[in-house]
Protein backbone atom coordinates (compact mmCIF):
# COMPACT_ATOMS: atom_id res chain seq x y z
CA UNK A 1 0.00 0.00 0.00
CA UNK A 2 1.45 3.36 -1.13
CA UNK A 3 0.91 6.45 1.01
CA UNK A 4 1.12 10.20 0.39
CA UNK A 5 0.61 13.19 2.63
CA UNK A 6 0.17 16.92 2.16
CA UNK A 7 2.98 19.07 3.54
CA UNK A 8 1.19 22.19 4.87
CA UNK A 9 4.51 23.99 5.42
CA UNK A 10 4.90 24.35 1.64
CA UNK A 11 2.98 27.38 0.32
CA UNK A 12 3.97 27.14 -3.34
CA UNK A 13 4.55 24.26 -5.68
CA UNK A 14 3.94 20.56 -5.15
CA UNK A 15 2.86 19.90 -1.56
CA UNK A 16 2.21 16.19 -2.00
CA UNK A 17 4.91 14.02 -0.45
CA UNK A 18 5.41 10.37 -1.27
CA UNK A 19 5.30 7.57 -2.00
CA UNK A 20 5.82 6.01 1.45
CA UNK A 21 4.94 2.78 3.18
CA UNK A 22 2.93 2.72 6.42
CA UNK A 23 6.03 2.34 8.63
CA UNK A 24 7.52 5.48 7.13
CA UNK A 25 4.22 7.32 7.64
CA UNK A 26 4.20 6.29 11.30
CA UNK A 27 7.76 7.51 11.67
CA UNK A 28 6.61 10.90 10.36
CA UNK A 29 3.81 10.83 12.95
CA UNK A 30 6.31 10.16 15.74
CA UNK A 31 8.52 12.99 14.48
CA UNK A 32 5.55 15.37 14.34
CA UNK A 33 5.84 15.87 10.59
CA UNK A 34 2.38 14.36 10.16
CA UNK A 35 -0.20 15.65 12.62
CA UNK A 36 -3.77 14.58 13.29
CA UNK A 37 -5.08 17.20 10.81
CA UNK A 38 -2.57 16.36 8.06
CA UNK A 39 -4.25 15.13 4.88
CA UNK A 40 -3.16 11.66 3.78
CA UNK A 41 -4.07 9.28 1.01
CA UNK A 42 -3.17 5.74 0.06
CA UNK A 43 -3.99 3.51 -2.88
CA UNK A 44 -7.58 2.32 -2.70
CA UNK A 45 -8.95 5.47 -1.03
CA UNK A 46 -11.50 7.65 -2.84
CA UNK A 47 -10.39 10.96 -1.33
CA UNK A 48 -7.84 12.58 0.92
CA UNK A 49 -8.64 12.38 4.64
CA UNK A 50 -7.08 13.66 7.84
CA UNK A 51 -4.62 11.25 9.45
CA UNK A 52 -6.71 11.00 12.63
CA UNK A 53 -9.62 9.62 10.59
CA UNK A 54 -7.68 6.68 9.15
CA UNK A 55 -7.84 3.19 10.62
CA UNK A 56 -4.06 3.07 10.73
CA UNK A 57 -3.91 6.03 13.11
CA UNK A 58 -5.88 4.04 15.67
CA UNK A 59 -3.41 1.16 15.56
CA UNK A 60 -0.73 1.74 18.19
CA UNK A 61 2.57 0.38 16.84
CA UNK A 62 4.98 -1.24 19.24
CA UNK A 63 8.02 0.76 20.19
CA UNK A 64 11.43 -0.78 19.66
CA UNK A 65 11.63 -1.57 23.38
CA UNK A 66 8.19 -3.21 23.30
CA UNK A 67 9.14 -5.28 20.28
CA UNK A 68 12.30 -6.50 22.04
CA UNK A 69 10.33 -7.25 25.21
CA UNK A 70 7.68 -9.14 23.25
CA UNK A 71 10.35 -11.16 21.44
CA UNK A 72 12.03 -12.03 24.75
CA UNK A 73 8.70 -13.05 26.27
CA UNK A 74 8.08 -15.32 23.29
CA UNK A 75 11.53 -16.90 23.64
CA UNK A 76 11.08 -17.39 27.39
CA UNK A 77 7.61 -18.87 26.92
CA UNK A 78 8.96 -21.29 24.32
CA UNK A 79 11.85 -22.21 26.63
CA UNK A 80 9.54 -22.77 29.59
CA UNK A 81 6.74 -24.69 27.94
CA UNK A 82 8.27 -28.09 28.82
CA UNK A 83 9.36 -27.12 32.35
CA UNK A 84 8.35 -29.39 35.22
CA UNK A 85 8.65 -27.66 38.56
CA UNK A 86 9.96 -29.71 41.47
CA UNK A 87 7.29 -30.26 44.10
CA UNK A 88 7.36 -30.21 47.89
CA UNK A 89 8.27 -33.87 48.46
CA UNK A 90 11.00 -33.98 45.81
CA UNK A 91 12.55 -30.84 47.24
CA UNK A 92 12.12 -32.19 50.77
CA UNK A 93 13.97 -35.37 49.85
CA UNK A 94 16.82 -33.34 48.33
CA UNK A 95 16.93 -31.16 51.45
CA UNK A 96 17.12 -34.27 53.66
CA UNK A 97 20.03 -35.67 51.62
CA UNK A 98 21.93 -32.39 51.75
CA UNK A 99 21.45 -32.06 55.50
CA UNK A 100 22.58 -35.65 56.04
CA UNK A 101 25.79 -34.86 54.13
CA UNK A 102 26.28 -31.67 56.11
CA UNK A 103 25.69 -33.58 59.36
CA UNK A 104 28.51 -35.93 58.43
CA UNK A 105 30.69 -32.89 57.67
CA UNK A 106 29.75 -31.49 61.07
CA UNK A 107 30.77 -34.69 62.84
CA UNK A 108 34.11 -34.67 61.01
CA UNK A 109 34.70 -31.05 62.02
CA UNK A 110 33.98 -31.87 65.68
CA UNK A 111 36.32 -34.87 65.55
CA UNK A 112 39.12 -32.73 64.11
CA UNK A 113 38.50 -30.03 66.72
CA UNK A 114 38.50 -32.70 69.45
CA UNK A 115 41.80 -34.13 68.18
CA UNK A 116 43.23 -30.60 68.31
CA UNK A 117 41.76 -30.20 71.82
CA UNK A 118 39.55 -27.28 70.79
CA UNK A 119 36.40 -29.03 72.01
CA UNK A 120 35.56 -31.82 74.47
CA UNK A 121 33.99 -34.64 72.43
CA UNK A 122 32.64 -36.48 75.48
CA UNK A 123 30.97 -33.28 76.72
CA UNK A 124 29.35 -32.83 73.30
CA UNK A 125 28.04 -36.41 73.29
CA UNK A 126 26.64 -36.09 76.81
CA UNK A 127 24.93 -32.73 76.17
CA UNK A 128 23.55 -33.85 72.81
CA UNK A 129 22.04 -37.03 74.33
CA UNK A 130 20.20 -34.91 76.92
CA UNK A 131 19.00 -32.49 74.22
CA UNK A 132 17.80 -35.30 71.92
CA UNK A 133 15.79 -36.80 74.78
CA UNK A 134 14.14 -33.43 75.47
CA UNK A 135 14.51 -31.10 72.45
CA UNK A 136 11.94 -28.65 73.89
CA UNK A 137 14.10 -27.93 76.93
CA UNK A 138 15.76 -24.52 76.80
CA UNK A 139 18.26 -25.64 79.45
CA UNK A 140 19.32 -28.65 77.38
CA UNK A 141 19.86 -26.41 74.36
CA UNK A 142 21.85 -23.86 76.37
CA UNK A 143 24.01 -26.65 77.81
CA UNK A 144 24.94 -27.64 74.26
CA UNK A 145 25.68 -24.07 73.20
CA UNK A 146 27.74 -23.36 76.32
CA UNK A 147 30.20 -26.20 75.70
CA UNK A 148 33.68 -24.63 75.33
CA UNK A 149 34.52 -24.45 71.63
CA UNK A 150 30.90 -24.93 70.47
CA UNK A 151 30.58 -21.37 69.15
CA UNK A 152 33.74 -21.83 67.10
CA UNK A 153 32.36 -25.08 65.74
CA UNK A 154 29.08 -23.42 64.75
CA UNK A 155 30.95 -20.67 62.89
CA UNK A 156 33.09 -23.19 61.00
CA UNK A 157 30.09 -25.37 60.21
CA UNK A 158 28.10 -22.34 59.06
CA UNK A 159 30.89 -21.39 56.66
CA UNK A 160 31.03 -25.00 55.43
CA UNK A 161 27.28 -24.90 54.71
CA UNK A 162 27.59 -21.61 52.82
CA UNK A 163 30.42 -23.00 50.69
CA UNK A 164 28.47 -26.22 50.09
CA UNK A 165 25.28 -24.55 48.86
CA UNK A 166 26.84 -21.61 46.99
CA UNK A 167 29.55 -23.68 45.28
CA UNK A 168 27.31 -26.52 44.08
CA UNK A 169 24.46 -24.22 43.04
CA UNK A 170 26.82 -22.11 40.93
CA UNK A 171 28.96 -24.86 39.40
CA UNK A 172 26.41 -27.67 39.05
CA UNK A 173 23.13 -25.74 39.31
CA UNK A 174 22.24 -28.25 42.03
CA UNK A 175 23.45 -29.56 45.37
CA UNK A 176 24.23 -33.31 45.66
CA UNK A 177 20.73 -33.84 47.04
CA UNK A 178 19.15 -32.15 44.03
CA UNK A 179 21.47 -33.99 41.66
CA UNK A 180 20.29 -37.32 43.10
CA UNK A 181 16.65 -36.22 42.76
CA UNK A 182 17.38 -35.06 39.19
CA UNK A 183 16.34 -31.45 39.74
CA UNK A 184 18.28 -28.20 39.44
CA UNK A 185 18.10 -24.51 40.31
CA UNK A 186 17.75 -21.79 37.70
CA UNK A 187 16.79 -18.12 37.53
CA UNK A 188 13.23 -17.05 36.74
CA UNK A 189 14.47 -16.55 33.17
CA UNK A 190 15.66 -20.16 32.94
CA UNK A 191 19.38 -19.35 33.16
CA UNK A 192 22.17 -20.66 35.39
CA UNK A 193 22.83 -18.66 38.53
CA UNK A 194 25.83 -16.34 38.80
CA UNK A 195 28.06 -16.35 41.88
CA UNK A 196 26.15 -13.37 43.28
CA UNK A 197 22.76 -14.97 42.59
CA UNK A 198 23.88 -18.24 44.16
CA UNK A 199 25.04 -16.40 47.29
CA UNK A 200 21.84 -14.35 47.40
CA UNK A 201 19.75 -17.53 47.21
CA UNK A 202 21.69 -19.10 50.09
CA UNK A 203 21.25 -15.99 52.27
CA UNK A 204 17.57 -15.90 51.39
CA UNK A 205 17.26 -19.56 52.44
CA UNK A 206 18.26 -18.50 55.96
CA UNK A 207 15.04 -16.48 56.13
CA UNK A 208 13.10 -19.55 55.00
CA UNK A 209 14.72 -21.58 57.79
CA UNK A 210 13.55 -18.99 60.32
CA UNK A 211 9.95 -19.73 59.27
CA UNK A 212 10.34 -23.21 60.83
CA UNK A 213 9.31 -21.41 64.02
CA UNK A 214 6.05 -20.57 62.23
CA UNK A 215 5.16 -24.09 61.09
CA UNK A 216 7.60 -23.89 58.17
CA UNK A 217 5.44 -21.53 56.10
CA UNK A 218 8.46 -20.54 53.99
CA UNK A 219 8.65 -24.14 52.78
CA UNK A 220 4.93 -24.97 52.75
CA UNK A 221 4.17 -22.31 50.13
CA UNK A 222 5.83 -24.69 47.66
CA UNK A 223 2.65 -26.77 47.84
CA UNK A 224 0.40 -23.93 46.66
CA UNK A 225 2.65 -21.86 44.42
CA UNK A 226 2.09 -22.64 40.69
CA UNK A 227 5.85 -22.73 40.10
CA UNK A 228 6.57 -24.58 43.37
CA UNK A 229 8.75 -21.79 44.77
CA UNK A 230 9.79 -21.57 48.41
CA UNK A 231 10.22 -18.24 50.19
CA UNK A 232 13.90 -17.99 49.23
CA UNK A 233 13.00 -18.63 45.59
CA UNK A 234 10.63 -15.68 45.70
CA UNK A 235 13.30 -13.48 47.27
CA UNK A 236 16.13 -14.57 44.94
CA UNK A 237 13.94 -14.91 41.81
CA UNK A 238 14.83 -18.57 41.29
CA UNK A 239 13.00 -21.86 40.81
CA UNK A 240 13.72 -25.56 41.04
CA UNK A 241 12.85 -27.66 37.99
CA UNK A 242 13.21 -31.27 36.93
CA UNK A 243 16.08 -32.10 34.61
CA UNK A 244 15.06 -32.69 31.02
CA UNK A 245 15.16 -36.33 30.03
CA UNK A 246 17.39 -36.76 27.02
CA UNK A 247 16.04 -39.52 24.85
CA UNK A 248 18.60 -40.98 22.50
CA UNK A 249 17.21 -42.06 19.13
CA UNK A 250 16.81 -45.79 18.90
CA UNK A 251 19.01 -47.47 16.37
CA UNK A 252 17.18 -49.48 13.79
CA UNK A 253 17.46 -53.21 14.08
CA UNK A 254 19.95 -54.63 11.63
CA UNK A 255 18.73 -57.41 9.45
CA UNK A 256 20.77 -60.57 9.45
Amino acid sequence: MIWYYIDETITEGERRKGPFNIDEIRDFVKQGTIKDETLVWHTGMEAWVEWKDTEESKEIPLSEEDEIRKALETIIAEHNKDKRYAGFFVRGAAYFIDNFILSVVGVLIIMVMSAMQFIDLSAVESAMNIYINDPTSDKALMDVLNIPGMHTFLVIWGIAQAIYFVLFTKLKAATPGKLLMKVHVETSQGENLSWFESLARFLASLFTQITLMFYGLGYLIVMVDPKRRALHDWIAHTRVVHDKIRREPKEGKQKN
